[in-house]
């Protein structure tokens, strides 16, 4: 069984940046990637961004490519995810899901972003 605990959400101004950080329990290396996934109010759930065990590959939703880097803290066994230029359509609670979506077989309780002035 993995956990998957997220934090580092809060209140930012439009143009902002926040950095989001995921930790894990259990051997998420097993299932091979991590990501993170977002669902807005009335929104349906969305990916973002991916990260790969085997090669250290990472791949990106359009809506935020550009703008959001997912990176692997070895030593902290932590993942995060820095989201720069943020914009009010970022406002969504935000998840790390361990494999990446749509495969995703476990998520933490979410982090809530709000991007507004």
């Amino acid at each position: 069984q993995v956990q998957v605990a997220e934090s580092g959400g809060g209140l930012v101004q439009p143009g902002g940046s926040l950095s989001l950080s995921c930790a894990t329990s259990g051997s998420a290396v097993d299932y091979g990637s991590i990501g993170w996934f977002r669902q807005g109010p009335g929104k349906e759930r969305e990916g973002l961004a991916c990260f790969t065990f085997s090669d250290g590959s990472t791949n990106y939703a359009d809506s935020v490519k550009g703008r959001f880097t997912i990176s692997r803290d070895n030593a902290k066994n932590t993942v995060s995810l820095q989201m720069n230029s943020l914009k009010p359509e970022d406002t969504a609670v935000y998840y790390c899901t361990i494999p990446c979506p749509p495969s995703s077989k476990y998520w933490g309780q979410g982090t809530q972003v709000t991007v507004a002035s």
